[in-house]
């Protein structure tokens, strides 16, 4: 390894990381200095040993880049209005019969297209006890709540204390039928999922987790080892996918990945069209391009490998099949 190279053994979370660990060149020092003032940096040591370069599709995703400073017209610092449809600090109540919980806005790594992107970072968004209580009793006061979505952030980072403190009150809400919970926590940082955390995992209460899996390098076999744990708890596991430009815009990715999934004894359930955040525009995949990949994969690989290609439509309106 070269001198000043930083081995792969922590997260790096700085553009003097980048820069140390070949990640990014010193001339993009400036701009990329700017990015990190306005965007979190993280990746963790399981995503960058999977980076040969930064424009290969794993660090597509995870390295800053001099284009995040460019907000195109179309673009919002709250694309799908989270803060719109939030009544209490905390929760998001788009549909009527689901709601968001986001007890925390720190992630396990930072994706460059992430709609969440103003609002996530190292400070973490914690919700205080209080603002957990007012949480629970609005979804106490909404009995046409079935469904309690745990997000951020990235849940499975909070304490397995904390964690199965939350999923302890929202299992005492007679109403709410079924828990799930979205992570990259699997594939970012496989060593988090714990016996402790595997303890607070294992409720009575039916319980979903949606992995956010972007290409089929990131199944890892410690990610498939990790996954395989909570799936021996009896946890049904739904993959989650952006479409991505650079990263998993062909035939090949998309059926590679798919396949992977279904490997890992993953379903795959959403194929998401991007979110318009700010500076995400070079991720950006025109739809009838997503639809053909789509066709053109139908009937050569599983119908059990193919999700449901959706698009989150602006304002809050929710979501509608591509």
């Amino acid at each position: 390894m070269p001198d000043g190279i930083l081995p792969a053994k922590r997260t790096l979370r700085s553009v003097e990381d980048m820069i140390q660990s070949g990640l990014a060149s010193e001339s993009a020092r400036v701009a990329l200095s700017q990015v990190a003032a306005r965007y979190a940096i993280a990746i963790p040591p399981a995503l960058r040993a999977l980076i040969t370069t930064p424009d290969d599709p794993i660090g597509l995703q995870f390295i800053p880049h001099a284009a995040e400073l460019i907000t195109a017209p179309h673009e919002s610092a709250d694309p799908i209005a989270d803060e719109a449809l939030s009544p209490v600090p905390g929760i998001v109540h788009r549909y009527p019969d689901r709601a968001l919980l986001k007890p925390l806005l720190a992630c396990p790594v930072y994706c460059r297209f992430c709609f969440r992107r103003e609002q996530v970072g190292p400070d973490g968004g914690l919700l205080t006890d209080a603002e957990l209580t007012a949480a629970y009793a609005y979804l106490q006061s909404h009995k046409e709540i079935k469904e309690v979505i745990i997000t951020g952030g990235d849940p499975l980072i909070l304490s397995p204390r904390r964690l199965a403190e939350i999923l302890h009150n929202l299992s005492a809400i007679p109403h709410i039928e079924v828990l799930r919970i979205h992570t990259r926590v699997p594939v970012a940082d496989p060593a988090l999922i714990t016996n402790a955390l595997l303890t607070a995992l294992d409720i009575e209460k039916p319980l979903f987790i949606a992995a956010h899996i972007n290409h089929a390098a990131e199944l890892t076999p410690a990610a498939s080892a990790a996954l395989r744990k909570l799936q021996r708890l009896g946890i049904p596991i739904l993959g989650q996918t952006v479409l991505l430009a650079g990263v998993n815009d062909s035939e090949e990715a998309l059926g590679d990945l798919f396949r992977a999934m279904l490997r890992a004894r993953i379903k795959p359930y959403y194929l998401h069209q991007l979110d318009a955040a700010p500076g995400t525009a070079r991720f950006h995949v025109p739809p009838e391009r997503g639809r053909e990949i789509l066709a053109n994969l139908r009937g050569k690989i599983s119908g059990t490998a193919l999700p449901t290609y959706i698009f989150d439509r602006p304002g809050g309106l929710g979501k509608i099949p591509l």
